[in-house]
């Protein structure tokens, strides 16, 4: 199927959709699938394939915001830390990951 022919069978009858997301990388397909399983209806366009390279520059990482507390933007980080519960008690397609840090003072210790 070419462009011109999913324009048309995208446009054809009455049906309207609740979310239209345009890129189907990791973000555009975690959104979609996320909206999907809360019943709205979705239409997903990306201009290659998707999947293809939409989101393949960034790490796509929800953090607690650590890097902020050397700031001294708690507020900052307690915002942050209550933003990834809510995602690990409601996404579907994230998981934890770990790291290892190098830490170099005591308080880096009580920081991370």
């Amino acid at each position: 199927m070419n462009r011109q022919q999913l324009k048309k069978q995208l446009t054809a009858g009455d049906q309207i959709y609740d979310y239209c997301i345009i890129g189907g990388g990791a973000s555009g397909l975690g959104v979609a699938l996320e909206a999907t399983l809360a019943g709205y209806s979705v239409c997903l366009i990306d201009r290659v394939d998707f999947g293809k390279c939409t989101s393949s520059r960034s790490t796509k990482l929800v953090h607690g915001g650590v890097r902020y507390l050397a700031q001294g933007r708690v507020k900052l980080v307690l915002e942050a830390l209550r933003e990834r519960g809510y995602f690990f008690k409601h996404a579907h397609n994230i998981k934890k990951q770990s790291f290892i840090l190098p830490v170099f003072s005591w308080f880096d210790t009580i920081k991370y």
